[in-house]
């Protein structure tokens, strides 16, 4: 349930047995309210003075006239004050007359009375209610006490009914604030974690190709080689070239070149695994590795459909690539891996550079009849 379907009576979860306890953990009983009910005949004959002197006190304090504001506001507050003065000598202390006195807590919470201001309030009617009692009282001396000690015991059991809902106003103002300053921090957390992320991404991935970069290359590789040893499963290394690169560059200058290298990236990414970890190596050379993956398994997604990806381009983009595997059975460095899959990459270019020179030749043979 809400708390604002809650009467402050439910939500301070008060009974009429609570009451019961309360006024017997000051003292209050059957003798006391006769006493203050027999008196409540010269209290409304008083009232109005009592009012008037009691607001004339107050508002001699700076503190509380700032507080009060205005005359219709200080109107309000005397009617108030009549009902309150009234029901002290009621001889009603039931669950209605709790709540009331719950409420007077709250609001003065919320209006920024502090309990000092309201404490001196208390205490300055109280005295004037003791000067009434003395003044007006006809009997015994011992009988003005006993109606003087009965008034003390219900301001007693008044103050701590105010001051627990105070407290209680007081607690969930900071618990509230608490709960802001720790969304506050998670937030923060959240932004600082995200934007580490974001960094780390950065540190991580080539700007110009947005493949990894060759920094964490041998660290993966070789997580993946101890993965795979215990699975009993292959890894496999494809190192890709991008043919006559330097010319590339030369000829049609570097932003060319970098296109070349978008595309080339692009493609490894498209025909790429899911679990594939796609590296620029430096410069135009490639590196990708695959677990659970041999040599044939890799060379036919990437000496296969990355040809064709090759030549969809305007340009017909040439590659040399190699690949190498290890395991299940045998197991070599990520080093050496990488070394004979470096090795494979520059004995196809090898074999490329040779068909071209003698595509070349051929070009510049005379024809003969």
């Amino acid at each position: 349930m809400r708390q604002t379907d809650q009467t402050l009576l439910e939500q301070m979860r008060i009974t009429e047995f609570d009451i019961s306890h309360r006024k017997t953990l000051v003292g209050l009983n059957g003798e006391d309210i006769a006493l203050l009910l027999h008196f409540k005949t010269t209290v409304i004959a008083n009232l109005d003075i009592l009012v008037r002197q009691f607001y004339d006190l107050q508002t001699s304090i700076p503190e509380i006239a700032l507080l009060i504001g205005d005359l219709d506001t200080l109107d309000r507050l005397r009617n108030a004050q009549r009902k309150y003065i009234l029901d002290l000598f009621s001889g009603i202390y039931n669950l209605d007359y709790v709540n009331n006195r719950l409420r007077i807590g709250l609001v003065h919470k919320r209006i920024g009375v502090e309990p000092k201001l309201y404490l001196s309030g208390i205490h300055t009617l109280k005295q004037l209610l003791l000067e009434l009692i003395y003044t007006t009282s006809i009997g015994k001396e011992h009988e003005r006490n006993n109606l003087s000690l009965a008034l003390e015991k219900l301001f007693m059991f008044d103050i701590t009914l105010v001051f627990e809902t105070y407290i209680r106003s007081l607690v969930a103002e900071i618990e509230s604030s608490k709960n802001k300053s720790e969304d506050y921090a998670r937030s923060l957390e959240d932004k600082v974690r995200e934007r580490t992320q974001q960094l780390e991404e950065l540190i991580r991935t080539d700007p110009l190709t947005g493949l990894l970069n060759v920094r964490d290359l041998h660290e993966t590789l070789t997580r993946m080689l101890r993965a795979a040893e215990r699975r009993a499963e292959s890894v496999a290394v494809v190192y890709i070239d991008v043919n006559d690169f330097k010319q590339i560059n030369d000829v049609h200058g570097h932003t060319k070149g970098d296109e070349v290298l978008r595309y080339v990236a692009r493609s490894i990414k498209q025909i790429s695994r899911s679990d594939d970890y796609c590296f620029r190596y430096g410069g135009d050379e490639f590196c990708i590795l695959m677990s659970r993956c041999n040599k044939i398994e890799a060379e036919a997604v990437y000496l296969r459909r990355l040809f064709e990806e090759m030549y969809k381009s305007e340009d017909c983009v040439s590659l040399s690539i190699g690949c190498a595997a290890t395991g299940p059975e045998h197991y070599v460095s990520g080093i050496e891996l990488i070394e004979k899959a470096d090795q494979q990459m520059y004995a196809m270019k090898h074999i490329y550079k040779e068909s071209k020179q003698l595509a070349q030749s051929l070009s510049n043979e005379p024809t003969t009849k």
